[in-house]
């Protein structure tokens, strides 16, 4: 079956389209597709997963059409965010 993963990191982006077999998990697409070859920075043991915007463990199993999405740590709290100087609310917000 084929399935997607996808990881983005500042000035570089990867969208792997990969077919696996139809048993297949979350870490079995990552590994078949190489991107950990291409972005060495991914540590699975450390950085979450998903699949269409919803975290999974690594042994979740796929269907056709997934896309499997490797998230980058948090870097800045996202609470402490609106306290930059320089970030502004519009009355929308």
């Amino acid at each position: 079956m084929k399935v997607a993963v996808a990881y983005t990191e500042p000035g570089r982006k990867s969208w792997l389209h990969v077919e696996v077999p139809e048993d297949a998990s979350v870490q079995q697409a990552i590994e078949v597709s190489g991107i950990l070859g291409i972005h060495p920075a991914i540590d699975l043991a450390s950085q979450r997963v998903g699949v269409f915007g919803k975290a999974v463990k690594l042994d979740a199993p796929l269907r056709a059409g997934d896309r499997v999405e490797i998230y980058r740590p948090i870097v800045c709290d996202p609470l402490t965010v609106k306290r930059r100087p320089g970030f502004e609310l519009s009355d929308d917000e």
